[in-house]
């Protein structure tokens, strides 16, 4: 196997093993999901460092913990090193302190055959994104699971939809879309620039969602034409700043996170 190292442990979540377990099973604890909830096709989560965000993510995983998930799409942006269209990675396995997460490499060759997407690793060496959602993966899911990351830069709806679409419906497999909204303004005008992306979410509509409005717009947009397109409808789990961790409420960072399910 090909492994990717952790690019952001000790940044973003911690590189011990058993602290990391233990930070992301304080969060899930946080959290008292509905029981019986299905497993929904579908979720939104953030990817800032586990101190600002990792609350707002944890409303969504709790609601995997202890299920039976076989493979998880994950779709967000790059940061780091700019992408045309989608970026699947060359690796065949993902590290985190807590361990190895094999890629799902049908699922890579599915998408390179179909052009739908270029098979590089250099968007995913640095990028954080993604990766901060292994973790919480590892903790929740009842078994083995692969994972399919997949980079979505500057791109057409129709262009980045159509990706998700060709991998996202096999039985057992659950689509994150990974991204963060506003960024670095005041908490109250962030809270209004948000509510507007908020609704433009539940509204699945994704064309009222511009690049300022979430790093991974171009993700977002296609997992919001993607639910439309297959009966997925939102449902907002959670909504916060990064002031209520912080205590800056002059430069924030806006998270959220939703389910899409039948």
């Amino acid at each position: 196997m090909s492994i990717r190292p952790p690019a952001v442990a000790g940044m973003f979540y911690p590189a011990d093993p058993g602290a990391l377990a233990g930070s992301v099973d304080r969060l899930l604890g946080t959290v008292a999901a509905a029981p019986g909830e299905p497993v929904a096709g579908a979720y939104v989560v953030p990817h800032a460092g586990y101190r600002y965000s990792g609350g707002t993510a944890a409303h969504a995983y709790a609601r995997l913990r202890g299920r039976a998930v076989d493979r998880v799409v994950i779709a967000g942006p790059a940061h780091r090193v700019p992408v045309r269209g989608c970026a699947v990675p060359a690796a065949t396995g993902w590290a985190t302190p807590l361990g190895v997460v094999p890629v799902d490499v049908d699922g890579v060759a599915t998408l390179a055959a179909a052009g739908l997407a270029t098979v590089d690793d250099a968007p995913f060496v640095p990028e954080h994104s993604l990766e901060v959602q292994l973790p919480f993966l590892q903790r929740v899911c009842a078994g083995p699971f692969v994972v399919l990351p997949v980079a979505i830069g500057l791109s057409t709806v129709e262009e980045s939809g159509a990706a998700l679409a060709a991998v996202a419906d096999r039985p057992g497999t659950v689509l994150l879309c990974s991204t963060d909204l506003s960024h670095y303004q005041p908490e109250s005008v962030a809270q209004a620039q948000d509510a507007g992306t908020v609704r433009a979410v539940l509204d699945l509509a994704p064309q009222r969602i511009g690049a300022r409005d979430a790093c991974g717009a171009f993700a977002l947009r296609a997992l919001l034409a993607h639910a439309r397109a297959t009966g997925l409808r939102p449902a907002l789990l959670h909504q916060t700043t990064s002031a209520r961790a912080s205590g800056d409420t002059g430069r924030v960072v806006g998270y959220a996170s939703f389910a899409l399910a039948r």
